[in-house]
């Protein structure tokens, strides 16, 4: 009888996904829920670079519908996402059905592991494979796996997604409507945006940034600035973007992360064309309007530089 009864308790665990607890180290950052909508919950991870509050500096939100649970994005680390599935059992014991990656960068993706190992399908953008079939994607896992010891760790891998989204797609989840809008190369290989139209949330993933500057990773500056343009035409009423707080309007609240980049592309673009060296072109750019952001100090150089490549090879090329 005994037997039995412990036999149904571990298979109950296993149903409403709670079989986790010991799997990873625990992480003592603060992560609060935050309750966005009817439907929509979020954390807020804190304005920093990669490896700051124990690489907690992303976000990731989830929605709960009468199907299930759709989680888009899965924070730095699995420690992190175990963190963050507790809270989204105290909302609800519904399935997880659907992970979304909004791009393949290492502070949305290494909870991914997590979530897949209690059967979620993972989605993300098709450009995600340019960076999992990458040499960098190996460099930057064994410098997290010391970076945020112990929880990246030699157990922490890149989970390759069950689909890759090539174009734009609405699907219901329970009785929501929710737009699947693809970017293409922007702020990474790939990314995209969800749409849930019942509440009126866009959740944007790192085509915007708010409270510190974005990180800038040499991809396609100007379609992501375009980009930016593109989500002022959706009707959202509460906007989450990928790191930094809630919103409800977007063209103030991308504000900041557009005219950086316009900034970005433009004084970059001009250098190269009169044939100055990065360091000169840096230092003749007035920073002053975003000098006092969280992760200025050690993020803009390294953004400057890269476009400032990218720049040069597009001049080399035409």
């Amino acid at each position: 009888m005994l037997y039995r009864l412990t036999v149904l308790f571990v298979a109950f665990l296993l149903n409403t996904h709670l079989a986790y607890a010991e799997e990873y180290p625990p992480i003592d950052v603060e992560m609060t829920l935050k309750q966005v909508s009817e439907h929509v919950y979020y954390v807020q991870g804190r304005a920093g670079v990669a490896t700051d509050n124990k690489g907690f500096i992303s976000n990731s939100a989830f929605v709960v519908s009468e199907e299930g649970i759709l989680i888009f994005d899965a924070l730095g680390s699995p420690s992190l996402a175990q963190k963050y599935l507790g809270l989204i059992r105290q909302v609800s014991d519904k399935p997880i059905k659907k992970l979304f990656i909004s791009h393949y960068h290492a502070d949305h993706i290494y909870g991914t592991q997590l979530f897949k190992s209690l059967g979620v399908e993972v989605l993300a953008p098709k450009g995600a494979a340019d960076y999992y079939n990458s040499e960098g994607a190996d460099v930057r896992l064994k410098e997290r796996r010391k970076s945020l010891k112990p929880w990246v760790s030699e157990t922490t891998h890149v989970v390759i997604p069950d689909k890759l989204i090539d174009k734009d797609y609405q699907f219901t989840f329970g009785k929501l409507n929710i737009d699947v809008i693809g970017f293409g190369s922007a702020h990474s290989h790939g990314d995209l945006a969800l749409y849930v139209k019942e509440d009126a949330v866009l959740l944007t993933g790192d085509l915007v940034f708010t409270g510190r500057i974005p990180f800038v990773g040499g991809n396609d500056i100007q379609n992501w600035i375009a980009k930016i343009d593109y989500l002022k035409k959706i009707p959202a009423k509460k906007i989450v973007p990928g790191h930094g707080a809630v919103f409800t309007d977007l063209a103030t609240g991308a504000e900041l992360t557009r005219s950086y980049l316009v900034l970005l592309h433009d004084s970059m673009a001009a250098g190269v064309e009169e044939l100055m060296s990065f360091d000169d072109v840096y230092n003749s750019v007035d920073w002053s309007h975003f000098e006092k952001l969280p992760a200025f100090k050690r993020g803009n150089r390294g953004n400057a530089y890269r476009v400032f490549l990218a720049a040069e090879a597009k001049s080399l090329n035409e």
